[in-house]
């Protein structure tokens, strides 16, 4: 999984430019001038990263996550439990069930960071290709097509999903590595333990997870 969840992130980071402003009104344009832009901040603060690892975390927050809709992907992830809440009786427990949901989504944007910035820590260098850009213009969700390249490996396929949002920008929001959903992956893996433990205990699991610092292989 840590293979393909870099190779996701590669594809985000997988050109040296200078920063381009970003078109989120073109999901295709969208996606390559992020992974231009990440790299290339990469790039240029690589002595202060050298210094300082969790520096990794103020990139992907700064130069990937506004064009991630990670409000969206939690709530994806948490599934039916969003309509279990609503159909909370109680109104002083639903009340306090959706300030835990608000909770969620601001440690799941946490955990994201932490998370991508470690798997940031293992470019060697390999190549990413783009599919063509295809017709767009009645559809709201795009999977946008992409293969990584390393000399004397297989190749890994890596779809993203965007989505058009109400105010007409794209964001993406979940990541198919070899055809599988990470958010789906992730939905397995927290619905048993928001059956026997609850939200809060995923919450806390996150929080914990999101606080650790970046580190480097063989560290």
């Amino acid at each position: 999984m840590m293979k393909y969840l870099f190779a996701i992130l590669l594809v985000l980071a997988s050109s040296v430019s200078v920063a381009k402003e970003v078109d989120e009104s073109n999901p295709y344009l969208m996606v390559r001038t992020v992974a231009e832009n990440t790299f290339a901040r990469i790039t240029q603060d690589k002595a202060i990263i050298e210094q300082d690892k969790n520096h990794l975390k103020v990139v992907v927050e700064q130069e990937l996550l506004p064009y991630i809709d990670y409000r969206y992907a939690a709530q994806r992830v948490l599934g039916s439990y969003i309509s279990k809440v609503r159909n909370i009786k109680d109104k002083e427990q639903q009340k306090a069930e959706i300030e835990n949901l608000k909770r969620f989504i601001d440690v799941f944007r946490e955990y994201l960071i932490t998370s991508y910035a470690g798997i940031f820590t293992q470019y060697r260098g390999q190549e990413v290709e783009f599919a063509p850009a295809q017709d767009f213009s009645d559809d709201k969700l795009v999977l946008v097509k992409t293969k990584i390249v390393e000399s004397g490996k297989p190749d890994i396929n890596i779809d993203f999903k965007v989505r058009k949002t109400k105010s007409g920008e794209w964001k993406g929001f979940d990541m198919l590595p070899e055809g599988i959903s990470l958010l789906d992956a992730k939905q397995s893996e927290f619905h048993g333990i928001l059956r026997t433990e609850g939200l809060g205990y995923v919450i806390d699991m996150l929080d914990k997870k999101s606080k650790l610092p970046v580190q480097f292989a063989g560290e």
